[in-house]
């Protein structure tokens, strides 16, 4: 059974951004309340952009973190925030992509599955681990749902 899980290192560095981020917050909004040593147009530009960029980064983290499992012909979504597990047979996948993308030297790949309830997942090779495994498991299992790329 392959268990494809959020990469410990990715949830760490984005935790630490997201406290340095609230701690400069905070700092912005100290300051402002007690010393007030910028402009006013100062506070109320920096304050909502940091609160605006904690919330899209939590948010990032908290829609992201899934388990799945793939084996016995049968793929596993776990997704914890929503108390939501659900069972799906290899038969019930409509397609399955894989993109690459080449930036900084870096090859980030990003593979989607869909399945026949309209619902979909979606796994990078930068944010879970065991990414390969997946994609071998879906060559294996169901090659004919994989969607090829097509270049221009």
């Amino acid at each position: 059974m392959i268990l494809i899980k959020p990469k410990l290192s990715t949830y760490f560095s984005l935790g630490l951004l997201v406290l340095i981020l609230i701690t400069g917050l905070v700092f912005i909004l100290r300051d402002f309340a007690y010393v007030g040593s910028f402009g006013i147009w100062f506070y109320l530009i920096a304050a909502p952009l940091l609160t605006l960029v904690i919330l899209m980064i939590l948010v990032k983290l908290l829609a992201g973190y899934r388990f799945i499992a793939a084996g016995k012909d049968q793929i596993v979504v776990k997704l914890p925030i929503r108390r939501y597990e659900k069972t799906y047979p290899v038969n019930q996948i409509l397609a399955w992509e894989e993109e690459t993308i080449i930036a900084n030297k870096k090859e980030f790949k990003q593979l989607t599955v869909a399945f026949s309830d309209k619902q979909s997942i979606s796994v990078s090779n930068h944010e879970h681990e065991s990414y390969n495994q997946l994609v071998k498991y879906l060559l294996k299992k169901a090659p004919k749902q994989q969607v090829k790329n097509k270049k221009a």
